[in-house]
């Protein structure tokens, strides 16, 4: 079993989080050693709680690993006083319910500022913590559409399409994750929390990043165009002898050598193809005279050629050849893990590595309520006050 991360050893997360946003932002902390305090409602308390799939399903282990659980009524007058207990003794919050559910729940950043003015809170929703659509539901889909990623995803004749990953949702964690840091930074100066808040919605806009530079700063509306890029050529997706291949011929001097390996020196030359923006205006037209050459070697081939010459490419991986990759075994990107139902499973490791303190995976996505003895003890919760908040459903 790997050993817990110590880098944040000492940072106590009530973790209120759902579906994948906020569990992303936690999962964060989570790795790094901090201890992560899952709180979700008793059976039946809250029906509207969403979950990412079966309780031992794949998606479950992987963003809640690393945590402990405790069940608690917040609806509850019982429940919220001690969950505001906990708070008076907790670094940072994290919270990812529409905007106005805190409110109604007394557990805004001004409640828990009261009990805690060092406390930081994190919330996450899907379009923003006020505003015309604050209220809106926010899901990754949707955020990928009003952000602009949607737009520019797919084949200019085929209309919008989404990206296969939850891009509106991770990214809206991880920034999360970026602000609570940096608050916890600003507050071993001044002593003070604050509220840190991120969405859907602002996250997909900042991912767009020279996308939505083009805009702002050119007036210019970018388009999809497929896998190609949006305007350097040769770079996209090309078959292969055996399947597909993602070329990325970024300079001049890469188009120059790129040549003299398919045996077409004069190209470098040419004055159709010799620069960018000549290869760009006639980008139908190479990709035509490339795809017959591309065709003579398997991917694996042309991979070792191109990277002899230093030309960028890398083949197009499904799933199980992404982890059985030798960079990807070297890089330790699968976390191996014991699960008590399913035994030794593996999970997505973290991609950010420290040289001294690094993240790990040390145990497995607990069960509902699984620590909530414990964690109450911590703060003061007899035996029998436990076992009365149980006989209430309170925990």
């Amino acid at each position: 079993m790997a050993e817990r991360s110590t880098a944040l050893q000492s940072l106590k997360v009530l973790d209120l989080t759902r579906v994948r946003a906020g569990p992303t932002c936690c999962r964060v902390l989570a790795d790094f050693g901090a201890d992560v305090v899952k709180i979700e409602a008793p059976v039946g308390a809250d029906p509207s709680a969403g979950v990412s799939g079966a309780r031992h399903g794949y998606d479950m282990l992987n963003l809640h690993r690393n945590k402990r659980s405790l069940t608690l009524n917040l609806k509850a007058p019982e429940g919220r006083a001690l969950f505001l207990r906990m708070v008076e003794s907790a670094d940072v919050v994290v919270e990812n319910f529409r905007p106005d559910v805190k409110d109604r729940l007394g557990i805004a950043y001004d409640d828990l500022a009261k009990v805690n003015p060092r406390i930081i809170l994190a919330s996450i929703s899907g379009f923003g913590q006020d505003g015309p659509y604050a209220k809106r539901a926010g899901f990754d889909q949707i955020a990928q559409g009003m952000g602009g990623l949607m737009g520019v995803t797919g084949n200019p004749d085929e209309g919008p399409m989404r990206a296969g990953a939850a891009v509106a949702d991770s990214s809206s964690g991880l920034y999360a994750a970026i602000g609570i840091l940096v608050a916890l930074q600003e507050r071993s100066q001044s002593g003070m929390g604050q509220w840190v808040q991120s969405s859907l919605l602002e996250a997909q806009i900042a991912m767009m990043d020279f996308q939505a530079a083009r805009y702002l700063v050119e007036g210019e509306v970018p388009k999809s165009s497929g896998n190609d890029h949006p305007y350097v050529t040769p770079m996209g997706v090309v078959a292969t002898k055996d399947g597909y291949l993602n070329l990325g011929v970024g300079s001049d001097p890469q188009w120059q050598a790129f040549c003299e390996l398919v045996g077409q020196p004069d190209w470098a030359t040419d004055e159709k193809y010799a620069t960018n923006p000549a290869r760009f205006e006639r980008r139908p037209e190479l990709w035509d005279l490339l795809k017959p050459i591309f065709a003579e070697r398997t991917t694996a081939q042309w991979v070792a050629a191109l990277e002899e010459v230093g030309v960028p490419a890398g083949p197009i991986y499904m799933m199980d050849e992404v982890f059985a990759d030798p960079q990807v075994q070297h890089l330790g990107m699968a976390a191996p893990v014991h699960h008590p139902a399913r035994g030794e499973t593996r999970l997505v490791a973290q991609p950010v590595k420290l040289s001294r303190t690094p993240a790990s995976v040390y145990v497995s996505a607990p069960d509902a309520g699984e620590h909530s003895d414990a964690i109450l003890a911590e703060v003061g919760v007899t035996p029998d006050e436990i076992a009365a908040l149980r006989a209430q459903n309170i925990i």
